[in-house]
């Protein structure tokens, strides 16, 4: 059990790596684009490109290039996926003007565009099936196309792409920002927060693998009050989504213990930390912490779930605290009066 729980630990960190590693080259200078590394590395990206124009995720894909067949190229929005590619391509056409990284750009680009339901949300990956075809937040998906094409239609070093498809990219987000407050969740009759992913057709909160049930998720809400606290001029739905989402976060802080490894097992127990924690998940209307196994059981004690997913998964997060952290400067800037 050690070995596979080491090995378990090996693959999530393995995976982090080669999602930051594309991330890095980023903050290279501009030379290093016409540098013969640089260079190999875009061709590397281009390769990894699938045929309706994104990336594989979990793949650090400036690395090497890619031999197989492009038809069994699995692109996806999951983990900053397809994302992190376009903005190095974007860098990249801007600092050496070829047009095969515009190109490459521009389909990636619409790619996205073209399959943002009608509804406002984005599915984890396109043409799928299962809980993949749902609005997803789960990782940061939605969110993270959100914040990038709000780039794309706000900042300068987008201008290469034409003016009206910049136009779309805005009307796009707002119609995102729809969606966000369609799908925040009611319970007992009062705003709460998110699940990780909700249903495509009627926003309802629905599960993922079978240890992912329908939920108030504590971390991916996360970073979509954080998407809403951004916004310039907030609608009074907007406020009001804010306002309650806090309270939410707020009422659901876990304070005095802390969920940590303990003779080789994660385990809650009490701590004199100051920082709180939230579950991952939040039964709705309970609003008790859940936990499952692959079993797909509801427990309300992480210890009472099998070793490997109690200590292969994040049932803890601290994202709540950067929610709290920003409410503070944003309640003073906003008007916090809701009109019934």
């Amino acid at each position: 059990m050690k070995v596979h729980f080491v090995f378990i630990i090996f693959i999530i960190f393995s995976k982090s790596l080669t999602a930051e590693n594309l991330r890095h080259q980023l903050d290279k200078p501009n030379v290093w684009f016409n540098s013969l590394e640089g260079k190999e590395s875009l061709s590397n990206v281009l390769s990894h490109q699938s045929p309706i124009g994104i990336w594989p995720k979990n793949l650090n894909t400036s690395e090497k290039k890619y031999h197989g067949r492009k038809n069994s190229i699995e692109g996806t929005f999951d983990n900053s996926a397809t994302l992190t590619e376009l903005r190095f391509l974007a860098k990249a056409f801007n600092y050496t003007g070829k047009k095969i990284y515009k190109t490459s750009f521009l389909k990636g680009l619409q790619c996205i565009l073209k399959n943002q339901y009608e509804n406002g949300g984005w599915p984890q990956k396109p043409n799928s099936s299962g809980y993949s075809q749902h609005i997803t937040f789960n990782d940061g998906t939605m969110i993270g196309i959100m914040h990038f094409i709000q780039e794309v239609a706000v900042n300068p070093s987008y201008s290469f792409v034409d003016k009206k498809t910049r136009i779309e990219c805005n009307d796009r987000f707002n119609r995102g920002i729809k969606c966000i407050l369609a799908c925040q969740i009611k319970a007992d009759n009062k705003l709460t927060a998110w699940c990780a992913q909700h249903d495509k057709n009627n926003f309802k909160p629905v599960g993922a693998r079978s240890y992912e049930h329908p939920s108030i998720s504590g971390g991916e809400s996360a970073g979509i009050v954080s998407l809403l606290m951004s916004l310039k001029k907030p609608s009074k739905e907007v406020k009001k989504s804010i306002i309650e989402a806090v309270g939410w976060y707020e009422k659901s802080k876990i304070e005095g213990v802390v969920f940590q490894k303990v003779n080789g097992d994660r385990v809650l127990i009490k701590s004199e930390s100051n920082e709180p924690i939230w579950a991952r998940f939040y039964e709705i209307g309970s609003n008790r912490p859940i936990f499952s196994g692959r079993d797909g059981k509801i427990k309300y004690d992480v210890s009472k779930i099998e070793s490997e997913r109690r200590n292969g998964y994040a049932w803890y997060v601290k994202t709540g605290i950067k929610v709290l952290s920003s409410w503070e400067e944003w309640k003073t800037t906003h008007v916090l009066k809701i009109e019934k």
